[in-house]
């Protein structure tokens, strides 16, 4: 089967985190970029890759890859594509791109531009007509980055965003992004060897992507669409290969998720039930600072509020509080939490063994491990 370049885009501060996990499927030549993974693949990885990545938010095809010195040899270069090798004259198709320090293209809707004159005079030249440009349901997605004067072009192979997994109907104020939340569970170590706990849960996107990691069940499990299905190459007995039901793993130990919030717990079993993974967590309204579960050897990981709808006093409490609940309830475990708020994240009064820069949005956050140990510890 033929071999394709592939990337696969993820947040940064996940590029290790997904680097393993396409080394895990069958990835070559696997080689970590900024806020990407590079790797060599067949179609089946492709499919695999949007099946079952947890870290990524997006799989694309390299099909060319050339130096220009003008915006003329840009165009020229783009028409001698033989796209219809990737999509008919039928289709409709949109161009996403994205400029970094070139002295020929001043904005992105500038390259955009110029791929998709380049794509209709092809098409109008070789076929008599040209294919359309739908920004909203589009059927073939082509992404254009250009470095200086490099161009990679590529093919969207995903679609929507691969965060959205299929299983949420039911969200908070502000969801977690599932991808986030999976790279978070993956930074811990943990795979479903302990306990597991989320005190501030939400809408429940932690502790199910941790259900679902436990379980060893696909990410995409529940997901109906990918782009791929509309390239004239898509093989659907391949797919349906792919997507064989495998055994669940067997998960042993106990996943617990709170919140202080009854409709934002009502939320979260909802999404877990249509993740099919309610029966794995145990679910409590309470609010942390009355929380008692006995736990020893897990990892908590939780992601409180950054004081968006929180006062600057309350926020500083509300850390306060996590850190006392953490040091005299949770003595013997691992604590994880994310946060925006860096001033806050000094009210919870432990030292941070290990820390990480992470992105929650637009929002840089820390992502601070506690290592909890009983007495004083060192």
């Amino acid at each position: 089967m033929k071999e394709y370049k592939l990337i696969a885009k993820t947040f940064s501060g996940l590029e290790d985190v997904l680097a393993k996990e396409v080394k895990r499927i069958g990835g070559k030549n696997v080689r970590r970029g900024k806020r990407a993974v590079f790797y060599d693949g067949d179609l089946e990885l492709i499919y695999k890759s949007n099946y079952n990545l947890r870290a990524a938010l997006r799989i694309l095809k390299e099909i060319e890859h050339f130096n220009f010195k003008t915006v003329d040899q840009f165009y020229l270069k783009c028409k001698r594509i033989k796209w219809q090798n990737y999509f008919s004259v039928d289709q409709n198709f949109v161009i996403n791109s994205v400029v970094v320090n070139s002295r020929d293209f001043r904005n992105s809707m500038f390259a955009s531009l110029k791929v998709k004159d380049a794509i209709a005079d092809y098409f109008r030249e070789n076929f008599g007509k040209r294919p359309s440009v739908d920004t909203d349901n589009p059927d073939i997605i082509i992404n254009v980055h250009i470095f200086q004067d490099n161009c990679t072009l590529s093919i969207d192979s995903s679609g929507e965003s691969l965060h959205k997994r299929g299983y949420r109907v039911k969200q908070g104020d502000a969801p977690l992004n599932e991808v986030l939340a999976a790279g978070m569970i993956y930074l811990t170590g943990w795979l479903g060897n302990s306990d597991f706990m989320d005190p501030m849960c939400g809408s429940g996107t932690i502790p199910i992507e941790a259900a679902m990691i436990a379980q060893n069940i696909p990410a995409a499990k529940f997901r109906k669409e990918f782009a791929f299905q509309l390239w004239n190459d898509f093989d659907p007995l391949l797919w349906e290969k792919v997507t064989e039901p495998v055994e669940k793993r067997e998960f042993r130990h106990k996943i617990y998720a709170s919140d202080i919030s009854g409709s934002n717990l009502l939320n979260a079993q909802t999404n877990a039930r249509r993740a099919l993974v309610f029966n794995k967590i145990q679910f409590s309204c309470t609010d942390f600072k009355n929380l008692d579960i006995d736990l020893n050897n897990a990892t908590i990981v939780t992601n409180p509020p950054y004081g968006e709808r929180l006062k600057e006093n309350d926020l500083d409490g509300l850390y306060s509080m996590i850190g006392e609940r953490l040091k005299h309830q949770y003595a013997g475990n691992s604590a994880w939490i994310l946060s925006s708020s860096i001033d806050s994240l000094k009210f919870v009064g432990l030292k941070p063994s290990q820390r990480i820069d992470l992105f929650n949005g637009a929002l840089k956050c820390k992502y601070n491990n506690y290592r909890l140990f009983e007495g004083k510890g060192k």
